[in-house]
């Protein structure tokens, strides 16, 4: 199977390269139109900040390559963030694949701590990325920002409110929670994902 992971200026594709690998899958990781078009499956991974990121994806004339692609693309964190429609990250307009505006956390009890930081469980599970036995399990998250629950959502965690975990619209699937880092069951959300 051909896996490109797109490269670009946001951290954290060497870990989803090692994830694949684990599963016996060599990705490319390349900003090559060309080959990013005619993988099978797409990863867009990303830890960054959405303004200067999408100053880059625009420079780097990335925006429609992406929006046009046809086979699974699956985006994590920021990759999940910058598909959305707007970000109040940096008043970023964003890739607009799925109708929804980022949001910042805003803390309402003493404990409440942003940004979102460790593990915590997914629910309300939709669409090819979960099987049932995900159902409750625990995925790591690293966030200050989120997505609110809406047409698209695919997966629910709490964590000051309910939030998109997860969005699911025709072939773009994303998570906010990191599956590379989320052991056996991220381990197991990226099998789905390769096995669509």
């Amino acid at each position: 199977m051909n896996v490109a992971i797109i490269k670009y200026n946001a951290g954290n594709i060497y870990s989803v390269d090692y994830a694949l690998k684990r599963l016996g899958i060599t990705p490319v990781i390349t900003a090559d139109p060309e080959l990013i078009t005619k993988a099978d499956k797409v990863i867009f991974p990303g830890v960054g900040e959405a303004f200067t990121t999408m100053e880059y994806l625009k420079a780097h004339q990335m925006t429609d390559l992406i929006r046009g692609l046809k086979q699974p693309v699956l985006g994590i964190c920021l990759g999940m963030q910058l598909m959305c429609r707007y970000s109040e990250e940096g008043n970023a307009d964003c890739l607009g694949i799925f109708d929804v505006d980022v949001k910042r956390f805003i803390p309402q009890r003493h404990e409440d701590k942003v940004p979102h930081m460790g593990w915590n469980t997914i629910t309300d599970l939709k669409g090819g990325l979960f099987s049932p036995a995900l159902e409750n399990q625990f995925v790591y998250f690293v966030h200050s920002y989120y997505v609110p629950l809406n047409a698209d959502t695919a997966a629910t965690t709490e964590y000051i409110l309910p939030f998109s975990a997860s969005l699911h619209k025709d072939n773009f699937y994303a998570t906010q929670f990191h599956p590379e880092k989320s052991g056996s069951v991220g381990e197991q959300i990226l099998k789905n994902f390769l096995n669509l």
